[in-house]
């Protein structure tokens, strides 16, 4: 498989997962960049230990996981405070583009373990694949996802009301 095949076969999904965790469209885009420049990198040393897709994946949460330790260690050294502006939900009508931020603001409100499981379960990977990613058994993985499922439609009731 060559790189640009990789590239064109796993950007979409990469940045979606990225999008899960950090909840910001320019800050998913680059770790995603940054994850194929590491995938363009390390693809002759790629053992087919697992599938490449599976590899991708964990070179994607561990570039999310490692941006968002530098991000709270730069807050650490920051004021105590930060003004923020809270839009308000729009009652009846909202677009499916308005319901897709809520939805990935919400996976970004999980634990970083739930978060890279959901995302994903959300991008079709197969449970097996998650499990291995992940490092949890597939039955768990399971469980996960249903209450993963479970929260993520709680908030969205609520926000619905």
């Amino acid at each position: 498989m060559t790189f640009e095949s990789i590239y064109k076969e796993y950007w979409q999904k990469i940045f979606r997962v990225c999008m899960g965790y950090v909840n910001d469209h320019d800050w998913a885009k680059d770790i995603t960049q940054e994850t194929f420049i590491t995938v363009w990198q390390k693809l002759p040393e790629f053992r087919n230990e697992s599938a490449i897709g599976t590899w991708i994946f964990r070179i994607a949460s561990n570039q999310c996981l490692r941006q968002l330790e530098k991000k709270n260690r730069a807050q650490q050294n920051e004021l105590p405070f930060r003004v923020e502006e809270q839009a308000e939900p729009e009652a009846y009508q909202e677009s499916k583009e308005e319901r897709i931020r809520f939805l990935y603001k919400c996976i970004s409100e999980l634990s970083e373990t739930d978060r890279i499981i959901i995302s994903l379960e959300l991008e079709n990977v197969k449970q097996s694949e998650i499990a291995q990613i992940v490092g949890i058994s597939e039955a768990n993985v399971r469980v996960k996802i249903h209450r993963i499922k479970e929260k993520l439609t709680m908030k969205f009731k609520k926000h619905e009301h």
